[in-house]
């Protein structure tokens, strides 16, 4: 049995597990992100290495980082959430344990895990779309990994959804994830409170009485309790994830998209009108086999075995 180390770098936190080959992690440990530098980053993630390696042979070690990396998947060449820019973090890493290193964008890595062992098990080409703060995603054409020839692939998240639509962080306008992610959600609440403030008496009571005061957890629960406004919401981010997903398939013809991320923890409030929109946008929808639409399984580990799976394979 191979094993393998995934690190998977966050923001606030790194989590690495060793990980069989049959993507069961065996062994985890945690630490939080510094703040102080690349160079404590990288000295957190060696610790954490060498504490997991005092009872396990490993053979290698994948590192999912939330940013862009290179072509030969060695280097994070910018991060908007941790201090790294141009890093060669195999490089570096590898140096201070003596293990061979890959580095992956931190979706790709997930999209991976539920593509081997997940969701997406048993399909060919999948797209995975991960719907959180933002919205990432992953591809698998032909059970191969599309990484592009920078190695910046599939920022689906940046695909423009709405010309002259909302301004992105990005620095672009109408971007995909400023209508399908949950700070979409949440805009999207505010906005409807504020018109239909005699229908969102449960999402307004959750959120202190104010428009304002809504956050994304208050909305899960209001829809839970049937509140139409937050019904609503839930609604527009689907119908506008399911557009999407349309789009995409007219380029890559996946069998099957995985959905992912903090949002889907709604279920079906968002996955229904996803899948309604969907095939609503289809092009030659009648003349076309339709992609299945499912929620990942892997949850917060497909960053971890994922990333340890591509360090082995």
């Amino acid at each position: 049995m191979a094993l393998a180390i995934g690190v998977d770098l966050g923001g606030t936190k790194i989590a690495a597990g060793v990980v069989d080959d049959a993507g069961a992690i065996v062994a985890e440990a945690r630490r939080p992100t510094p703040e102080d530098g690349s160079e404590a980053v990288i000295a957190a993630i060696a610790e954490l290495i060498a504490e997991l390696r005092v009872d396990h042979e490993v053979t290698g070690v994948g590192v999912g980082a939330p940013g862009f990396i290179n072509a030969t998947r060695d280097t994070v060449l910018f991060t908007p959430n941790l201090p790294m820019t141009s890093v060669p973090l195999a490089t570096e890493l590898g140096s201070l344990t003596g293990l061979p290193v890959v580095v992956e964008n931190d979706a790709n890595a997930a999209a991976w895990a539920e593509f081997r062992f997940g969701g997406g098990a048993g399909a060919t080409d999948m797209v995975m779309l991960t719907v959180g703060t933002g919205l990432g995603g992953g591809i698998i054409s032909g059970g191969r990994l599309v990484r592009g020839a920078f190695g910046v692939a599939a920022e689906v998240g940046h695909i423009e959804m709405v010309p002259g639509g909302h301004r992105c962080g990005c620095g672009l306008d109408g971007c995909w994830e400023q209508y399908t992610s949950g700070t979409a959600l949440v805009r999207i609440a505010r906005r409807l409170a504020r018109k239909r403030r005699d229908e969102a008496g449960i999402l307004l009571s959750l959120g202190n009485g104010t428009p304002e005061g809504v956050k994304g957890k208050h909305i899960t629960k209001a829809a839970d309790l049937g509140d139409p406004v937050a019904c609503s919401a839930f609604e527009e981010v689907g119908v506008m994830l399911g557009r999407g997903m349309a789009k995409l398939a007219a380029l890559l013809d996946p069998s099957v998209f995985v959905v992912g991320g903090g949002v889907c923890e709604a279920g079906e409030l968002l996955m229904a009108p996803a899948r309604e929109a969907f095939a609503a946008h289809l092009t030659a929808r009648t003349h076309r086999p339709l992609a299945d639409i499912t929620l990942a399984t892997m949850g917060n580990d497909a960053g971890i075995v994922g990333a340890a799976d591509l360090a082995r394979n």
